[in-house]
């Protein structure tokens, strides 16, 4: 992968950020899964993928890891993308770079009750 795609996908600044919140993926005390992959490249190809639209399975061979990584990583453990989101937003927020004049408010839907409409 070309050094300025991955520094535009995860700059320095925000690598050292996240770097600390991502889970560590020790090996396996019974040997055998896969190799140690660059925890930094993959995160790129998670961006890359989740920012650009791309199918997981297009995924470009030139960030160096397989789609099927990068896809199972993205998960990256219980509670990790709140984390990731709180301290980005924790950041955003004391550089005073967050307009919180403006926000969207997610809602969920449920199907009305089929019986008592009359």
């Amino acid at each position: 992968m070309s050094a300025d795609l991955s520094k535009r996908l995860v700059p320095d600044e925000l690598w050292e950020l996240v770097a600390p919140l991502l889970p560590s993926f020790a090996a396996r005390p019974q040997g055998g899964g896969t190799a140690p992959r660059d925890e930094r490249a993959v995160f790129t190809a998670v961006v890359y993928v989740l920012t650009s639209g791309c199918a997981w399975r297009h995924l470009p061979p030139r960030f160096g890891t397989s789609s099927a990584t990068a896809h199972r990583r993205s998960r990256y453990g219980p509670g990790s993308a709140r984390r990731l989101h709180r301290a980005m937003l924790d950041e955003l927020g004391a550089r005073g770079e967050v307009d919180w004049t403006s926000a969207i408010v997610d809602a969920a839907s449920i199907r009305a009750k089929k019986r008592g409409v009359r």
